[in-house]
């Protein structure tokens, strides 16, 4: 009746392995350590780098604990913040030799002591929120009269190609601020002009007026029109700060909105608030602009002439002089899209790109008075530019095209992600920084922790002095409990911050209750005068249904602050929720199986450890003695 078949014991054992493993690396703390990412988009990590640091830190007689290698960066753990300190120094001055240019970005972070094994399993600790971990926290201003302002300049360019096309000649289109003005000689191409507004600039609100011989059209763009466009600015702007500090490999960044035009981001971890905003400031531009293929052009790319007027140098990855035009054909924002792939008819490493309308249309014309010219693709950081690459154009291009070439697979993929960094909508400034230091968040993991642990001990001695040895099963199965959750946050990679450990804290309980209704149903059974085995087995049974009912309506809350909260009622709801489903499973079929173990071979129980068990005619038996 009350015996587990062996697969059952083997599930159990099986999680409870998993559990461990996957629980341990938060129990090892974390180091000071030194990280070294990448300062372009075209310098790449890789094992040479990591050579380079490991020499470099041999020479300054400087042993780390580890030096590690990860897709973003490298970093090398010490055993103290002294070492720490000297090894940063040491990086920059090696990494580093133009500060105005730095390739590299030496910055401070932590990582964590487990040792190599544990990670060459997967298992990881939980990531730690700014205010465990530390970090820096900004605010950004996004200047969302600026995006407005290149909105309009679009727009202005638009109309200017857009007339061309409809052939209405002796229209000057310049841009006032947010405004757009068209002076026209006849009133004929007003009205085209007119039209042509309202045909293909609806965002566009128009007036016009005669002063003496000439005719003015105003445009302006509408509100709801600006405020589209503000929401679209303010989230390219943090969809592109997510691409540069992911690529930084900054673990876990909080990037979000607040307000109508200000973004939060906070950066758990990084200690170096100057590093940090290097990080933010390095948001990448990118332009497509023709290769000046003139006789000058030439000269001047092989050093034996000067630049010519209306080209400007640049160099490519490899420090070759690459001699372009300074006309803009299109930006990022135009580029929608890059993937890497494999050519169908070569088998050869391409890119593929995907050009929004505007971009399509301005590169079918472009390619098609330009065949077998080359366009060079330039990437702009800090105002600093450089050539990624430069095609020759060999077939009309339009929304969708690809590059191709002499690349290969990892290239191609380094081009792609370089290609999808995308620039700002609109510029940003940081209004506010607020910089959290390591001690300050040890200090709220240790108050955290030990609410926890206080609490978890609270409920033990209460639960083995009232329920006696059924107690004890419980307090085991509430550890298994506490084990599980921490192992799946760890699995799940999810970020733990202060409402977290209260959501911790708050399914201990959650948990117990469960233990709780099985105990106090099993004795209600004997008082009933079931058998200790009968009673067992009915009291699981039908404490289930109970248990089930109540777990749910509480997931169900959890569930609702998941969908609807956002910060730290996230994390809080994250937490609540997992824990929830890991109650059942200890509560239920982890205690069952205690239980099981030690009363299932036992055929002539007679009696359970379960505390007192108050009869009802032992009640009637002791009122009728007074």
């Amino acid at each position: 009746m009350n015996r587990y078949p062996v697969w059952k014991y083997a599930i159990i054992v099986v999680v409870l392995l998993v559990g461990l493993i996957y629980a341990l690396p938060n129990f090892f703390g974390e180091a000071p350590a030194v990280q070294v990412s990448s300062g372009k988009s075209s310098v790449k990590i890789d094992a040479g780098t990591q050579g380079r640091v490991a020499e470099a830190l041999k020479a300054a007689g400087l042993a780390p604990d580890l030096i590690t290698l990860d897709a973003n960066s490298v970093r090398a753990r010490f055993a103290t913040t002294d070492d720490q300190l000297k090894a940063r120094d040491v990086l920059q001055r090696t990494l580093v030799p133009d500060p105005s240019d730095p390739p590299y970005v030496v910055a401070l972070n932590l990582v964590s002591r487990s040792p190599s094994w544990l990670a060459a399993l997967r298992a990881y600790p939980m990531y730690l929120g700014l205010d465990l971990r530390g970090g820096v926290d900004f605010l950004l201003q996004v200047d969302m009269k600026g995006a407005i302002d290149k909105k309009a300049e679009s727009f202005a360019n638009d109309l200017r190609s857009g007339l061309r096309d409809k052939n209405v000649r002796g229209a000057a289109v310049t841009r006032n601020g947010q405004t757009i003005e068209v002076r026209f000689r006849d009133a004929a191409a007003l009205e085209a002009t007119k039209a042509l507004i309202q045909d293909q600039f609806t965002d566009l609100a128009t007036t016009d007026s005669q002063e003496g011989s000439e005719w003015r059209l105003t445009a302006t763009i509408k509100p709801e029109a600006a405020r589209r466009l503000q929401d679209a600015a303010l989230k390219q702007n943090i969809t592109t700060l997510h691409n540069r500090i992911n690529e930084l490999g900054v673990a876990e960044p909080v990037i979000q909105q607040q307000g109508l035009d200000r973004i939060v981001v906070q950066l758990p971890g990084v200690q170096d608030v100057a590093k940090a905003k290097d990080i933010l400031g390095r948001t990448a531009t990118l332009e497509m602009r023709l290769v000046d293929e003139s006789a000058e052009g030439r000269a001047a790319e092989t050093g034996s002439g000067p630049v010519p007027f209306g080209s400007e140098k640049f160099l490519d990855r490899e420090g070759r002089t690459v001699i372009v035009k300074k006309q803009v054909l299109v930006t990022g924002e135009n580029l929608t899209d890059a993937q890497p792939g494999f050519d169908s008819q070569t088998q050869q490493p391409k890119v593929d790109l995907t050009m929004d309308a505007k971009g399509g249309r301005i590169m079918r014309d472009v390619s098609r008075e330009n065949f077998r010219k080359r366009m060079a693709m330039l990437i702009f950081e800090k105002g600093k530019g450089e050539v990624l690459t430069a095609p020759s154009i060999n077939g009309e291009l339009g929304n969708r095209f690809q590059i191709s070439g002499s690349m290969n697979v990892v290239e191609a993929n380094d081009l792609a992600l370089l290609l999808r960094a995308g620039s700002l909508a609109a510029p940003m400034e940081i209004i506010q920084e607020r910089t959290i230091g390591p001690s300050l968040g040890a200090d709220n993991i240790q108050k955290g922790f030990d609410s926890v642990m206080y609490g978890f001990a609270a409920i033990m001695v209460f639960m083995c002095v009232y329920y006696m040895l059924f107690g004890l099963f419980s307090s085991i199965a509430l550890a298994v409990n506490l084990l599980l959750l921490v192992a799946i946050l760890s699995m799940l990679q999810a970020t733990l911050t202060l409402p977290g450990i209260a959501a911790m804290a708050l399914a201990i309980g959650v948990a117990i209750d469960s233990n709780v209704l099985i105990n106090e149903r099993v004795r209600e059974e004997l008082r009933n005068g079931a058998s200790p085995q009968a009673a067992i087995h009915a009291g699981y049974d039908r404490a289930w249904g109970t248990i089930l009912d109540s777990n749910v309506t509480t997931l169900i809350a959890g569930i609702a602050l998941l969908a609807f909260g956002s910060g730290p009622v996230r994390g809080f709801a994250v937490v609540h929720c997992i824990g929830i489903v890991t109650s059942m499973f200890s509560a239920v079929f982890f205690s069952r199986g205690l239980v099981n173990l030690w009363y299932g071979r036992k055929k002539k129980l007679k009696s359970l450890s379960i505390g007192t068990v108050w009869k009802p005619d032992a009640d009637k038996a002791a009122a009728g003695a007074k």
